[in-house]
């Protein structure tokens, strides 16, 4: 009996370091945060390319010739865009909002076909409304527990597209999510590496000292905090680094400030001549239902959008282990709330008289001191202020009455309010139940 005992915690013990071992590893793989960056990378970078050659008439000319299709798309482009009686963003398919999907696919294994039976860890629904010239983007968990269309009962919304393909995933998220999907745009996990040192590197703020070592994965990352010029092993590591609090929100906050990089250099005139690489990165690692003049519009609406109006969040839930097997379980309450907002965006009507809360948290005492005041004059109650170690500043709703109309009236009322990330999130709140935080950054 005694020996019975001991073997079965013996084989308790391995069962639990393996599943300890399997969920590391797969932690390390995940392709979250670098897919995402690098579907964002190639498809800014190529719809921005497209509006920098709308106005090159000489590149298109030597590199297309005069009378192609394509030179003659983006010499009508340039003058519309040079006429000021006239519109310069004007959608195909009108100014209604487009629901936009991003997809980011694990290697497939077959150099030949980068597609086929490649699991989703990167779901992104975007939401794109080209009346007010915004940007919603959604996250979509890739183990939220989802029952697959055609009798293929439940599994992980990400095994979608491995069982049935780009249709299977649509329909998946439309009738998890009671949403429609226009377009979709899919992107191969080695495109950030790609497309970065395609450019040249990008210069990145990395918050906090990185360091951390898988030999049987080959990944090493070694980062100090400061600016860093990334190359793109470097830019991969950057966003593959999982030992973070914030779990996908902090992964999420590095894509978006990756992202501001690489449009601050896309500005650059230098970029140009990086354009042909750029595209032909593109070619191999993205693939889309979108037409070449859909992009060409959208490449025209992306000058107009500020990045501190575009308003992010994730599907609410919380994890759940069943075996050997971990799925993210939605809140249907929440998740539901979440849709309306970001992709319906069923918002509160504003109202500069309802009475506010909120929280500060910040790096520096003084800062915070001085924030929390200008939130009272404000007529806005400070319930909790404290001490954050964040290198970003973010301005987050907890409440629906909490609107980018309302932020925005905020910065109008005092400009210290002003240069925040916008992000949506009812359910983690940062410090006390508040209707929004402040978190100023020590960067």
């Amino acid at each position: 009996m005694t020996n019975q005992i001991q073997r079965n915690r013996r084989d308790l013990r391995r069962t639990r370091s393996f599943v300890r071992n399997a969920r590391q590893a797969r932690e390390e793989k995940s392709s979250f945060a670098k897919v995402l960056i690098g579907m964002i990378i190639v498809f800014i970078g190529v719809i921005m390319s497209i509006f920098i050659l709308a106005d090159n008439e000489n590149f298109l000319e030597d590199h297309f010739g005069e009378d192609s299709i394509i030179t003659k798309i983006f010499q009508k482009l340039t003058l519309s865009n040079n006429n000021k009686e006239h519109a310069d963003f004007a959608l195909p398919f009108g100014l209604r909002r487009q629901n936009i999907l991003f997809l980011g696919v694990d290697a497939s294994g077959n150099p030949k076909d980068l597609w086929t039976g490649t699991r989703t860890d990167t779901i992104i629904l975007v939401n794109v409304d080209p009346r007010t010239k915004s940007v919603n983007a959604l996250s979509i968990p890739r183990d939220s527990k989802v029952y697959l269309p055609g009798n293929n009962g439940v599994n992980k919304i990400n095994a979608a597209h491995a069982i049935g393909g780009i249709e299977m995933t649509k329909k998946t998220i439309e009738d998890t999510l009671g949403v429609h999907i226009d377009r979709y745009i899919m992107v191969h996990d080695d495109a950030v590496k790609e497309i970065v040192n395609a450019m040249d590197g990008l210069d990145v703020y990395v918050e906090k000292p990185m360091h951390y070592n898988d030999y049987s994965g080959n990944l090493h990352i070694n980062f100090t905090k400061g600016e860093h010029h990334l190359d793109g092993q470097q830019a991969v590591e950057y966003l593959r680094f999982r030992h973070d609090a914030l779990g996908d929100i902090g992964r999420t906050q590095r894509q978006q400030w990756l992202l501001r990089s690489l449009l601050t250099k896309m500005k650059q005139p230098s970029t140009i001549t990086k354009i042909p690489d750029i595209i032909s990165v593109a070619k191999k690692y993205i693939k889309t239902d979108m037409s070449f003049y859909e992009m060409s519009q959208y490449a025209a609406l992306a000058k107009h959008i500020d990045m501190d109006k575009i308003e992010i969040a994730m599907l609410p839930g919380a994890p759940n282990q069943k075996g050997y097997i971990s799925y993210w379980i939605l809140d249907p309450e929440k998740t539901q709330e979440v849709i309306n907002r970001v992709i319906y965006r069923d918002k509160q009507h504003f109202d500069e008289t309802t009475p506010m809360t909120a929280a500060v948290l910040s790096s520096d005492p003084a800062k915070g001191q001085q924030m929390s005041q200008n939130l009272k004059d404000a007529g806005i109650d400070v319930k909790c202020t404290g001490k954050s170690t964040r290198s970003h500043s973010q301005f987050i709703a907890h409440s629906s009455n909490v609107t980018n109309e309302y932020y925005n009236w905020l910065k109008k009322k005092n400009e210290a309010f002003g240069g925040l990330q916008f992000v949506y999130d009812p359910v983690n709140y940062q410090c006390g139940e508040t209707d929004f935080t402040i978190i100023l950054s020590g960067n």
